[in-house]
């Protein structure tokens, strides 16, 4: 697939905005879309600075009525989108029974129902303009799912059955579905974030600092991916190893994971792997 045009929900900073740049060298016209609207000047700035056109789009994806009115405005400016990125994502931290509902209900509403509302709102734009693509940003926690993150894992498991159904379902309409599932890299996926005790707050802030790839090489291997409609984009070997994880011994390792979790071993082991850039 050649994109003309891309609109991509969280562009505001991170992955989003080095996507929205990746997709510019490809010669692309970008809709930035994002809830700070601050963030998303800034990426359109940086768009135009290389050349690039852009135009920005403020909304919250929790709201259907704002990804509707996002498409309308991008689909009336272009006249067709050849890709949507469903990026826009929060995390919190915490225990089951710790994490306060309101923190399940913003998580969820972001990383998921902004996943569902972008796809209700473009979707039969896309089947009426004969094709396009869909990306659906998830995690490997998606894939697997680490204690004290239930509220995230949960949303990004949702968005890969999310993506794997839509790969099916739209394929007969030429439109093509990537899920990318990233593990830790530095974002400014923290802002915000609550945690349920300090120790938790250091092992997820380490984890981002000591991340091994930045958001420029994973943004480079999604557009390789819409380029060749591939399904799943696991971009660090931490994510590969997790994934293999799970479909190869997926007992063994979550009876280790409670092992660690018994025993005094979880926060030095979990810390070494954060300090050394293995999460």
């Amino acid at each position: 697939m050649s994109p003309k045009t891309v609109v991509i929900t969280g562009a505001g900073s991170g992955i989003g905005r080095a996507m929205a740049l990746a997709w510019v060298d490809r010669g692309c016209a970008i809709g930035v879309s994002d809830y700070n609207a601050e963030g998303a000047a800034r990426t359109v700035e940086l768009i135009e600075s290389a050349g690039g056109s852009a135009d920005s789009f403020c909304c919250d994806v929790r709201s259907e009525e704002d990804l509707e009115a996002m498409a309308a405005h991008f689909f009336e400016r272009w006249g067709r989108v050849d890709v949507l990125v469903n990026n826009a994502g929060v995390i919190d931290a915490g225990t089951v029974g710790e994490v306060a509902m309101e923190d399940w209900r913003r998580v969820m509403g972001t990383c998921f129902w902004g996943a569902v509302h972008g796809c209700h709102a473009f979707i039969p734009r896309m089947k009426r303009q004969g094709g396009g693509h869909i990306v659906n940003v998830a995690s490997i926690a998606g894939i697997i799912s680490l204690p004290e993150a239930a509220p995230y894992n949960t949303a990004k498991a949702a968005v890969v059955s999310l993506s794997e159904t839509l790969r099916s379902e739209l394929a007969p309409h030429h439109i093509g579905v990537t899920v990318v599932c990233p593990s830790i890299l530095q974002t400014n996926l923290l802002e915000g974030m609550t945690v349920t005790d300090e120790w938790e707050n250091d092992f997820i802030r380490s984890a981002f600092a000591n991340s091994r790839m930045g958001a420029d090489r994973i943004a480079e291997k999604v557009v390789a991916a819409v380029d060749s409609n591939r399904l799943f984009v696991f971009p660090q070997s931490a994510a590969k190893l997790a994934r293999a994880l799970m479909r190869l011994c997926p007992r063994t390792f979550y009876s280790l994971l409670a092992l660690l979790y018994r025993s005094r071993l979880r926060q030095p082991v979990f810390m070494w792997l954060a300090r050394h850039g293995l999460t």
